[in-house]
């Protein structure tokens, strides 16, 4: 007999964190220690491709995945269908890239993207016997097994990379780091999940799969190129070390905007679907969770921000200087993407699914119009444009919902005017203590915890959280 649905969340929710925090902070740690032995430039010919492979990859999965977690009792011919038609579909992709390999060294300019795109492309092959395996324990809700999976995995090639970083093998560190997690993955796998896979092919199994996971992969390529697009022409039209500067800093401030979402935004969808019949609590919870995560967020990238030099000197050595002004950008404008996440989240909880595609795809011309704005004068107008854009789509995300609940992105502001006061003593605080320090070290240490001083106490001062707590219990209080 299973585990009790309750013990089960409570267990998965408990590894995915432990997961979350030690991957996160693995690839952090090694992160760091590759940049500082490799250059600019390694990264942004990694970044080049990004795109491609990515792409490729939601392609090869189909979204059969999320098909078979979504499926209510899978049989072994329904994960060896998605099994042959993944592995079909890797090669086929592979084949594609493999040709396409000299165009896209032309594209960018770039001749040893030739070798580095035929190399790296294996991995979407290797990538490929891991997809069903994965979604198994997900269906299982074994995030503990996930979790140890990914652990040993990022720990192995992580040391790897380290290790032909540091005898100077340079660009080909971070492939080999690459194709050494899907190995270690293709190895590991089978001792957790308990599947071996198969050549077991069925076409009612595979309609019904790709049934389900055909939408999902029009909106996950549409997703990544969006994503991706930045990236492209900053590798098209620039030196390949201003790609390499570009995505440093992405990934420092997706580190800290994404973690915080996994950890604090992810837990909404699931707790306001179950508040979907019940209008008003499901209103105050999104109240309060969208004030929650602003309280959080909003403040570490605002920190994070000031604090970016001394940051990038002390992680990443001054080599990395030119990618400060970037990540400084980066970190403000991805402080809205927790909030913006909840607001769309809140239309997919009351079953509006369509509703939240078609406002997914209703920001693509703002995207592409601020990229066409930008891409002639610099990387530097990129990132200002992308901060343009996430707070316009802060408003956009957050517009059906206020017409649905009437509470729309000027409220949510009101409510956290509190929030934004403290942030800019706190701002005013750090930026004076970082004039008159000039070492980076007590810039980063003494900064921060002044910082975060300064913040906790202007929001004891000025009752954010009472105030709120006031309002809810308005709401609780009404509804009894």
């Amino acid at each position: 007999m299973g585990k009790p649905v309750r013990t089960q969340i409570i267990n998965g929710v408990t590894w995915n964190f432990v997961e979350k925090v030690l991957t996160h902070g693995a690839s952090f740690v090694i992160g760091v220690i590759l940049a500082r032995l490799l250059s600019p430039s390694d990264y942004g010919l990694i970044g080049m491709l990004a795109i491609f492979i990515s792409v490729s990859n939601i392609f090869i999965e189909g979204g059969f995945a999320k098909a078979l977690i979504q499926k209510k009792e899978c049989k072994d011919i329904d994960y060896s269908t998605a099994f042959v038609s993944n592995m079909g579909m890797s090669l086929c992709i592979y084949l594609f890239l493999y040709i396409s390999a000299p165009w896209i060294a032309d594209f960018y300019h770039e001749p040893i993207l030739i070798e580095l795109t035929r190399v790296l492309a294996l991995n979407i092959i290797l990538g490929s016997f891991n997809i069903v395996q994965r979604a198994r324990l997900m269906s299982q809700v074994d995030f503990k097994s996930l979790a140890q999976i990914n652990v040993i995995s990022t720990l192995i090639s992580g040391i790897l990379g380290i290790g032909m970083a540091y005898m100077g093998f340079g660009v080909w560190s971070l492939v080999g780091m690459t194709m050494c997690s899907s190995l270690v993955l293709i190895v590991v796998f089978p001792f957790y999940s308990k599947w071996r896979p198969s050549i077991s092919f069925s076409k009612s199994s595979f309609s019904h799969l790709f049934g389900f996971g055909s939408k999902l992969m029009v909106t996950g390529v549409m997703s990544v190129i969006v994503n991706n697009i930045s990236t492209l022409c900053i590798g098209r039209y620039y030196k390949s070390d201003q790609l390499g500067y570009y995505t440093r800093a992405s990934h420092f401030s997706e580190l800290v905007s994404f973690t915080v979402f996994e950890v604090l935004g992810n837990v909404t969808f699931p707790v306001l679907s179950n508040l979907q019949d019940d209008r008003e609590r499901l209103v105050a919870v999104y109240r309060k969770s969208l004030l929650f995560v602003a309280m959080i967020i909003f403040p570490i990238m605002v920190l994070c921000t000031l604090l970016a030099r001394p940051i990038v000197v002390i992680l990443l050595t001054e080599k990395w200087l030119s990618c400060v002004i970037l990540m400084q950008w980066l970190f403000l404008a991805r402080m809205f993407t927790p909030i913006s996440a909840i607001n769309m989240n809140v239309l997919n909880a009351i079953g509006r699914s369509d509703l939240f595609m078609k406002l997914d795809f209703a920001k693509i011309p703002l995207d592409i119009l601020i990229l066409v704005i930008t891409i002639p004068i610099g990387v530097k107008a990129i990132v200002i444009g992308t901060f343009i854009n996430s707070f316009i789509c802060f408003f956009v995300n957050a517009y059906l919902p206020g017409r649905i609940f009437g509470y729309g992105g000027l409220r949510q502001l009101s409510d956290w005017r509190f929030i934004i006061l403290s942030i800019l003593i706190m701002t005013s605080a750090v930026w004076t203590f970082l004039y008159f320090v000039s070492n980076v070290w007590l810039q980063l240490i003494c900064g921060g915890l002044l910082g975060l001083i300064v913040y906790v106490g202007c929001c004891f001062a000025f009752k954010v959280v009472d105030e709120e707590m006031l309002v809810m219990l308005k709401i609780k209080k009404r509804h009894e």
